[in-house]
């Protein structure tokens, strides 16, 4: 992504490959999500759920294991993290149990504590921009935001929002 610039000549602990080294361990979350996405719904849904992280290859990456509890029914879900550290860029892939699929990635970074991370997918028939925004970060808690563009990220509609607290 061209907004991006790759670090210059940073240090492994600087370049950014332990961004996510908040994350591991055990955590319940409270979801926020809206019903509908970019049909102007305005019928948000609360339902609890938990999440487990761990690091995988030597810390260059992380998965976790989402139970999510949909008042429909509950189901699982993951999210593979990925640092490379030639661009100093994380790339995010959800796994939906639903449909056994690797979502499109989104990519970026941490600046001043807040990770903003971008990418292209597909709502039905319809090209969107995604973003995915982590902020509030603390040893205890952490908020995960989602928001998609339908007009190639002249405006965003937020439509899921996931609060994290330790559990462990």
């Amino acid at each position: 992504m061209s907004h991006f610039t790759t670090p210059a000549a940073a240090s492994p602990a600087a370049d950014g490959r332990h961004a996510f080294d908040f994350f591991i361990g055990r955590w319940k979350v409270a979801h926020h999500r809206l019903r509908e996405r970019l049909v102007s719904d305005t019928h948000w849904e609360d339902f609890a759920g938990a999440c487990e992280t761990r690091h995988i290859i030597g810390g260059l990456g992380n998965l976790d294991d989402n139970v999510l509890e949909l008042p429909a029914g509950a189901y699982r879900a993951a999210t593979l993290r990925l640092f490379n550290p030639a661009t100093g860029l994380w790339s995010i892939w959800w796994i939906d149990a639903r449909d056994c699929t690797l979502g499109a990635p989104v990519h970026g970074r941490f600046v001043d504590g807040v990770g903003t991370f971008l990418g292209e997918d597909q709502l039905g028939s319809r090209l969107i921009k995604v973003r995915f925004v982590w902020s509030n970060i603390t040893p205890r808690s952490a908020r995960w935001e989602q928001a998609f563009s339908a007009d190639g990220g002249e405006s965003w509609e937020q439509n899921w929002r996931m609060d994290f607290a330790r559990a462990d």
